[in-house]
């Protein structure tokens, strides 16, 4: 019978894979509900919508992942749905369901994924596609959305990667760009009242609903035709869609408070990657950095208010007795009340051994203030600083306004202060880069290390430097750019390596991390590929491709090899969808998916960027006509609110409620 729990025939094989908790569920705070929660109608049809959540990664990258969290939450707060989760299984819990014939399933019920209405994939990187593809197989799924019946999930992909879908368009029946928790219960309702009525017209009915609401893009009612070079002549709606908008809007939810998720975060049962009860403060970027596709796609910048953080704190530590809070955003020391929400937390839980963490900070908004009140109650660990560029001219073509002096001074006040470990996160390969740009960041290394060793006086002082190739996205400035290729990134972190090796007084107290330039290529292959990298990332799946986001599964020479036999008889390669430059005009995979940019303004931040022209932070400045606010429909929402923190705690009013939970 279709919902019914694996359970019985799943737990025998658990002695026999690593980390079998991982597979058991029963978390904190998870949810699973009767399958017919919703009932039936008056005739017997179902009334409730089921989801199948996926991140597809391993359950302890997963499971943190605040965006599943919110939706499997928003889902399961209705009376006629329910949401489950699966995560990627490992390849020896692969071979034990496959031996067995079991399908892929969900860790809260054990049910089947196939027995739901809609799978929904999160995908925050493009490398997650080939376990994708072994979930709908493992789920006894059709991988082409196109050989799927009536019986199928409905599959719809989510995430920042949602923002060109194109590669996985053969394999997703929809995707969804921007934020998740209204769309979900737009597709419910759709999806709802299709299923209530008997399911007309088939599956075919109920993907054209949801793509005429605008907001939901379905491949199939799209056709791409191409010139013979190869490149995109046009995406246009099928003809036999009607009603199909030329163009699909993002979503942008506006009133954070009024959407206080997670209001009981999960609490793995298994370690994970993030042991810490998180709360976003504000989502949307407006910094302009050009190389940063989460700050282009989730603009406006909307805060959500100083009480509504701490009410969301009190919660969060009231349900799941977490000691650590991360307070998110992309860029979390530009909350407008970041000093008393810092303070007004810190006060609050004083004597409770209850710390708060931002995650990376920017180096011209962080002080001393700040990072005191952040580590009052909890430990001192290392501060992470991301100046991205190792030059100030590398840093003005990137729009990533930070000066020597600027870093030189914030670090010193941290190594003055008590701080002994600094991390600075930088980028290799972006546009215009030399080696002398790359080899400058050995020179503030050695400068960070020798202010720290002044200020303090001692020798103790660390400085890691770790290195990512930098990937082009769409939906940036830096759409059109050509990327570097491997073997030239690799070259160039191989005089980086060297310059901060070569110098004895520091070389010790420097550490050096980098991620070698092959995985990067495949990322950008995936991020600005079209439909016909679809039969590269089955070739790589069917090759046996798995956790490609994990360097002990990533296989290279998989991916190069299936791609020059998938796209033999294409008039492009890998290197045309990656070290190649676009021109103006080109129509690029992803145009008709509306991020709210305009991309005339990206052409001409494109054109900055190559001028080293630096522009400001629309929160503070006039707009710049990015083109996001008048064309969403949307506007900046910022503090400060005036408004203070209450001194409630768990210890306090929340104890009582903790104990209950607990009961």
């Amino acid at each position: 019978m279709p919902g019914e729990s694996l359970w019985a025939d799943l737990e025998p094989l658990l002695e026999r894979v690593n980390k079998p908790i991982q597979y058991v569920g029963g978390e904190l705070n998870s949810t699973v509900k009767d399958w017919h929660v919703g009932g039936y109608g008056p005739t017997g049809e179902e009334l409730t919508t089921r989801w199948a959540l996926m991140y597809p990664d391993a359950y302890e990258v997963g499971v943190p992942n605040q965006g599943v969290m919110i939706l499997y939450e928003v889902l399961n707060e209705r009376e006629d749905a329910l949401a489950e989760r699966t995560y990627a299984v490992w390849p020896d819990m692969e071979a034990q369901l496959r031996s067995a014939g079991l399908p892929q399933f969900t860790v809260d019920g054990h049910r089947a994924v196939r027995d739901f209405d809609l799978f929904g994939l999160s995908f925050s990187t493009e490398l997650g596609y080939t376990n994708m593809l072994n979930a709908l197989d493992l789920a006894g799924m059709p991988l082409y959305a196109a050989d799927r019946g009536l019986e199928d999930p409905i599959v719809i992909a989510g995430g920042h990667a949602a923002f060109n879908p194109e590669p996985i368009a053969a394999f997703i029946d929809a995707a969804i760009v921007g934020d998740g928790e209204q769309a979900v219960l737009t597709v419910t309702d759709i999806v709802g009242e299709w299923k209530a009525a008997g399911r007309p017209g088939g599956r075919r009915e109920v993907l054209l609903r949801l793509a005429r609401t605008g907001g939901v893009y379905v491949p199939a009612f799209y056709d791409v035709s191409y010139l013979p070079d190869g490149r995109i002549k046009r995406v246009a709606p099928s003809s036999h869609a009607a009603g199909v908008p030329w163009r699909v809007a993002k979503h942008t939810v506006m009133d954070l408070d009024a959407w206080p998720y997670p209001k009981q975060p999960l609490v793995p049962v298994a370690e994970s990657v993030h042991e810490r009860m998180s709360v976003e403060i504000f989502r949307g970027c407006t910094r302009g950095c050009r190389f940063c596709q989460a700050g282009m796609i989730t603009r406006p910048v909307r805060e959500r208010s100083i009480t509504g953080i701490g009410e969301m704190v009190e919660r969060g530590l009231a349900a799941t007795g977490f000691e650590e809070v991360g307070l998110l955003s992309l860029s979390s020391a530009d909350h407008s009340e970041i000093a008393d929400l810092t303070k007004g937390l810190a006060d609050r839980y004083e004597g409770t051994q209850t710390g708060l963490s931002l995650p990376s900070t920017r180096v011209d908004a962080f002080n001393i203030d700040l990072a005191n009140e952040l580590t009052r109650n909890g430990r001192r660990s290392g501060l992470t600083f991301a100046p991205e560029g190792g030059s100030e001219r590398i840093r003005k073509v990137i729009n990533k306004m930070v000066s020597e002096e600027d870093l030189i001074s914030t670090v010193a006040a941290a190594y003055g202060a008590g701080w002994r470990q600094v991390k600075l996160y930088f980028m290799c390969g972006l546009p215009t880069e030399t080696d002398e740009d790359v080899l400058q960041i050995a020179e503030l290394a050695k400068k960070v290390i020798e202010t720290g060793r002044q200020v303090s006086g001692r020798r103790d002082i660390r400085c890691t430097v770790s290195i990512g190739g930098f990937v082009p996205k769409p939906h940036t400035p830096f759409q059109w750019a050509a990327q570097l290729g491997a073997e030239e990134t690799d070259a160039r972190l191989a005089k980086l390596r060297e310059a901060l090796r070569s110098d004895r007084r520091y070389g010790s107290s420097i550490g050096f991390r980098y991620h070698d330039g092959q995985p990067g290529v495949v990322e950008g292959l995936l991020s600005r590929g079209d439909r016909r990298v679809g039969k590269v990332i089955e070739a790589v799946w069917r090759d046996g491709g798995r956790f490609d986001g994990w360097s002990e599964h990533f296989s290279y020479e998989r991916w190069m090899r299936a791609a020059e036999t998938a796209l033999a008889d294409e008039p492009v390669d890998v290197a045309w969808f990656t070290t190649r430059e676009r021109e103006q005009n080109e129509v690029l995979p992803w145009d008709h998916l509306d991020s709210g940019l305009d991309k005339d303004w990206l052409w001409e931040d494109w054109q900055d960027a190559l001028d080293e022209t630096e522009v400001d932070d629309c929160r503070w400045t006039p707009c710049f006509d990015c083109g996001v606010c008048p064309q969403m429909g949307t506007e900046i929402e910022i503090g400060p609110t005036g408004k203070t923190l209450l001194p409630l705690t768990v210890l306090g009013s929340g104890r009582q409620e903790l104990l209950e939970h607990q009961h």
